[in-house]
């Protein structure tokens, strides 16, 4: 399938459909090679509006309510605000760019000048909307590109367009995020969070639009629900998503109880869009109605579920009364089983899905103790996607630990090994591999190297500099006095 948009000269540039085919036992699947050039791919403006859904009728609720009361999100971030920290309340025309600062994005323009992103003759006309079907399409070429390791093109991608579409607000922004996590530096913090807000803004342009009347009155009767486009059910995931996002960063922002009732009262309100979202998806399945993205939409819901009933399940079980008292559940099968059937999928969530179940098997169960470490299964769920991405730091990441849990040690050392050396946009995913060759070399009583590697963590990385200090004064205290003296090292003033 192609894609047409105009240029610059009058003329028509074609555009391939950046398509995520379902990655299976027996083929592998995956999107187009990662490479702006060859997708062929420009920021350019489409029009176009997702096809209307019947009136459907659920009983025991209304999503006309319900949307209303958990999502009309303009009101819900305007009271919001007025909690804000002032450094958060940054102008989104004068706050520098995310993409222009001191961290790896280069700005967009400066990498088209420099030849980097090649030429390109396309017209960016500021009169039209990006229309869901290229929205989605850029979106998996750019995700596609972020698992590749080309974080920067990725960024450069969406950016053009992350205050027009959906989409390409999602992924902007969720790459900001993802490096102030990284990073822990205040700056991409405060650039993290102001991006998200770009996003809640934009997704809440596309959502439905409910009036006070409307609302009230579906307080009072169990009516039908809305018409809804296609494009505005999308809008209803993605602003799910970025709230999540949101309320995470609002955590890591500041731990205070204040940052923790508006991060709770988020991730609440992005739990109530999830089961909203589910009542549709279940309605679409029954009632067999054709949507050309039928697929997407149903990734991001399996995505959100999934994650929220297996993160939830986690949880103290008196814990977990309490938040089913108002409204959450924490269900761990079938965060599972929504997870491993977006995995299996053919939406650009599938990788994410796989990622979180990776993710469970390979860290939480062990660091929690549940005894559920199935290391057969995520080794099933990988093989397709390190096929796709054979270079993707992620990929190798979970291989490598994969492989380390098997009892291979070895191998995994290459892996970690390799997995450092196939990219350097990203310094803080070397910091993963730093602190499990660490652990390898411990194992092993190989002092030496793992106080090379506790080093390393001290000078580069901030996530938590005591743990590191204390580590490395631990390692170096197992070295013979003369090797600790080579290291200029004062094991009782690293303890203090």
């Amino acid at each position: 399938m192609l894609c047409r948009s105009a240029g610059a000269g009058g003329g028509e540039s074609t555009r391939s459909t950046a398509r995520w085919p379902r990655p299976g036992p027996s083929r592998s699947a995956g999107p187009p090679p990662s490479s702006l050039a060859g997708a062929g791919l420009s920021p350019e403006r489409r029009n176009g509006v997702g096809p209307k859904l019947p009136v459907w009728f659920l009983g025991g609720g209304s999503l006309r309510r319900n949307m209303a009361l958990v999502g009309n999100g303009a009101e819900l971030e305007a009271d919001e605000d007025i909690f804000e920290d002032a450094m958060e309340t940054i102008s989104m025309f004068s706050r520098t760019d995310m993409a222009t600062s001191s961290r790896p994005f280069a700005s967009f323009d400066t990498k088209l000048a420099s030849g980097r992103l090649g030429s390109s003759n396309v017209s960016r006309s500021t009169s039209n909307k990006v229309d869901l079907k290229c929205g989605l399409e850029e979106c998996a070429v750019a995700l596609n590109l972020f698992l590749s390791n080309k974080f920067t093109d990725a960024l450069e991608l969406l950016r053009p367009w992350a205050k027009e579409s959906m989409y390409h607000a999602l992924g902007y922004s969720t790459i900001v995020v993802l490096q102030a996590v990284m990073t822990f530096e205040q700056q991409d913090i405060q650039n993290g969070i102001s991006a998200m807000k770009d996003a809640l803004q934009t997704c809440q342009k596309y959502r439905k639009k409910c009036t006070v009347v409307e609302s009230f009155s579906s307080l009072l009767s169990r009516g039908s629900l809305e018409q809804l486009t296609e494009e505005e059910m999308h809008a209803e995931i993605c602003y799910a998503e970025c709230l999540l996002q949101k309320a995470a960063l609002t955590f890591v922002q500041d731990e205070n109880m204040i940052n923790f009732i508006k991060g709770g009262l988020k991730i609440r309100t992005s739990y109530q869009i999830y089961k909203e979202c589910l009542s549709i998806l279940h309605v679409i399945q029954k009632n067999k109605v054709e949507q050309q993205f039928f697929y997407e939409f149903e990734g991001g819901v399996k995505l959100g579920i999934g994650a929220f009933n297996l993160m939830l399940s986690l949880l103290p079980a008196r814990i977990i009364r309490l938040l089913e008292f108002i409204g959450f559940s924490g269900n761990r099968e079938l965060g599972l089983l929504q997870l491993q059937e977006g995995a299996s999928g053919r939406s650009m969530r599938s990788p994410l899905c796989c990622l979180t179940i990776l993710a469970f098997h390979t860290y939480i169960s062990l660091i929690l103790g549940t005894g559920e470490v199935n290391v057969v299964e995520a080794e099933s769920l990988l093989a397709p996607f390190l096929q796709q991405f054979p270079n993707g730091s992620l990929m190798l990441f979970y291989h490598a630990r994969i492989e380390l849990l098997k009892g291979n040690v070895e191998e995994a050392q290459e892996i970690f090994r390799k997995c450092i050396s196939v990219q350097e946009e990203w310094k803080q995913f070397h910091h993963l591999c730093y602190w499990e060759l660490m652990w390898i070399y411990v194992f092993q009583q190989n002092w030496m190297e793992a106080y090379y590697y506790s080093d390393l963590l001290c000078k580069e990385s901030k996530w938590s500099k005591a743990t590191y200090v204390f580590l490395k004064a631990a390692i170096l205290s197992m070295l013979p006095e003369e090797d600790v003296v080579t290291t200029k090292e004062d094991i009782v003033t690293l303890f203090r």
